[in-house]
C-alpha cells in the first residue's frame, strides 16, 4: 500500500492505495492535466457519505478505465 497525502477543504488527509491504483491515478492526472489533489477533491465532493475516500478513489479509477476502454 502507498499513502497519498493531500489537503481537502483546508484539512490534511491521507489515503492508502495499492501501487497500481496510485500509478493509474497519476496517469489520469497527466492525461487530464490536473493535479492528483484536484481529482481527489472532486471525488471527495461527490462521493456518498457512506463510502470511504480510498474506496471512492478506486471506484473512480475503475470507471475511468472502463470508460476509456469502452467495455
Amino acid at each position: 500500500m502507498k499513502k497519498i497525502s493531500v489537503s481537502l477543504s483546508g484539512h490534511q488527509t491521507s489515503i492508502s492505495l495499492e501501487p497500481e491504483f496510485v500509478d493509474a491515478l497519476n496517469q489520469i492526472s497527466k492525461h487530464d492535466k490536473v493535479s492528483v489533489a484536484s481529482i481527489i477533491q472532486n471525488i471527495d465532493d461527490t462521493r456518498s457519505p457512506e463510502s470511504n475516500l480510498s474506496s471512492a478513489v478506486r471506484s473512480y479509477i475503475l470507471r475511468r478505465y472502463m470508460q476509456e476502454s469502452k467495455l
